[in-house]
């Protein structure tokens, strides 16, 4: 996608930036409002949560502390300290992350699990899991939330991409050849993948090249959710693949 496709395709998303799903889901009358919370929770909840277990808390104090964070977040507006021309939504929730952690300690941990004015869906036991494969080496805190935050949107954008496969009646095909997107370990040849689909090889160069090009686009939509202008796409995107790539 050229600069000018990729500033048109940007300007349609940031309508729905995760600045805007945060407005959204403090007005929980608004349409969408529940919808835009689960999408703001499904994406940072475990960057967030690893980043408190890797400050040393327990497991239950870090879920405490990462539910009572959100709701704090939303119910305080915390939101309209930020200035939205300087800096991403990852570097800013994580900044209200550590002020919470130092502020409100006390509070967080005398309150029960889920019992504030607004519920977060948050499933801890699968938190725990994922953060016990994480590695047990010098990894920062930091480090983890940055690993953890780019996983969640790569996995944001390979859901989004198997929906549409399956909304087409394709489930099927996606699973046969989603070993080709970026990051995935396959092993799976073209020509194997063509036997398997019972077409023939040259098919399935050409849909594997269709299939990474709406990879690159739902991933563009998907950080152009966590910058503020359309020049930084490129930056945010390269700063994920250096995540990622470590």
């Amino acid at each position: 996608m050229g600069s000018e496709g990729s500033e048109r395709a940007a300007g349609t998303v940031f309508v729905t930036t995760h600045w805007s799903v945060v407005l959204s889901a403090v007005d929980t009358s608004a349409p969408g409002a529940q919808d835009a919370l689960e999408k703001l929770c499904r994406t940072y909840w475990y960057p967030l949560y690893a980043y408190v277990r890797r400050q040393g808390h327990n497991p239950e104090d870090a879920q405490d502390l990462t539910q009572a964070f959100f709701a704090r977040f939303l119910e305080k507006k915390y939101f309209r300290l930020a200035n939205r021309e300087r800096g991403r939504f990852r570097t800013f929730l994580l900044t209200s992350l550590k002020n919470f952690l130092v502020n409100e300690w006390d509070r967080a941990r005398a309150a029960k699990r889920g019992g504030g004015a607004i519920h977060l869906p948050l499933d801890g036991l699968a938190a725990e899991n994922q953060y016990s494969r994480e590695p047990s080496h010098d990894l920062t805190a930091e480090k983890i939330y940055e690993q953890s935050w780019a996983l969640a949107v790569l996995d944001q954008v390979r859901s989004r991409l198997q929906t549409e496969y399956a909304a087409d009646g394709k489930a099927e095909r996606f699973r046969q050849l989603e070993p080709f997107l970026p990051g995935e370990k396959g092993e799976l040849s073209y020509a194997q993948a063509a036997r398997l689909l019972g077409v023939a090889e040259a098919a399935v160069k050409s849909e594997v090249h269709r299939l990474k090009k709406r990879y690159r686009q739902l991933l563009r939509a998907e950080i152009a959710q966590t910058v503020t202008t359309g020049s930084e796409i490129d930056d945010e995107v390269r700063h994920l693949i250096d995540v990622v790539s470590g």
